[in-house]
């Protein structure tokens, strides 16, 4: 599977495909079945494994489990983090942090792979990660994140700057959800990122909370 992004339409229309879901903190029991019924709403087309405290081990065992859920889908598997278990377990693609190591090393191991970076609220990071071809440039925290409560607050126009700067997919994240998703889309994100609207709702199941974003 080629892992390049195509560019794409980041106007409001209909939720399809906008959704970059990353997954839970906590893997309860009950996950998997759980996650076939958020994917039945084909609104998804990124799901993103983040683990901070598990053995390389253990995430492969997990990934395994994931790419036989999401298989057929056309839906993009991100690790979170580190391109050597990316190569390793066959993924889309990887997402790295700051300091996850350096986008050139990445691109050296992943090839043609997908390769996004956090660029948090500043336009060093955006442009640097244009000047080195990432493939998609995540935003954020641009609301209150229970994911990341300490994370550095984004503003939109930061969002717009940078939807002015570059045609590269840029994906929203921290604190979205089915209130404020489209103040995020309609400011020049093409994905929103969501994990705990999704997976730590007090009031929804999981395929509940999904049917939110319309």
């Amino acid at each position: 599977m080629d892992g390049k992004l195509r560019k794409r339409d980041y106007s409001l229309n209909k939720l399809k495909e906008k959704i970059y879901l990353i997954s839970p903190l906590k893997i309860r029991s009950n996950f998997i079945k759980d996650l076939k019924k958020v994917l039945l709403s084909n609104k998804i087309k990124f799901f993103q494994v983040r683990f901070k405290n598990l053995s390389e081990k253990k995430i492969i065992s997990f990934v395994k489990k994931i790419k036989h859920t999401i298989k057929n889908k056309n839906i993009k598997l991100i690790i979170n983090d580190s391109y050597i278990i990316a190569k390793k377990v066959g993924a889309d693609g990887c997402h790295l942090g700051q300091k996850d190591g350096s986008l050139k090393k990445a691109r050296r191991e992943l090839k043609k792979k997908i390769i996004g970076i956090t660029c948090h609220n500043s336009k060093k990071f955006i442009n640097k990660a244009i000047i080195e071809d990432a493939d998609y440039i995540a935003i954020g925290s641009f609301f209150k994140s229970k994911l990341k409560p300490k994370a550095i607050r984004a503003n939109f126009s930061t969002l717009r700057w940078a939807r002015k700067k570059t045609r590269k997919p840029i994906v929203a994240i921290g604190g979205i959800n089915n209130k404020n998703y489209k103040k995020i889309l309609n400011n020049g994100a093409n994905y929103i990122a969501i994990s705990s609207f999704i997976w730590n709702n007090p009031s929804l199941k999981p395929w509940e909370a999904i049917k939110k974003f319309k």
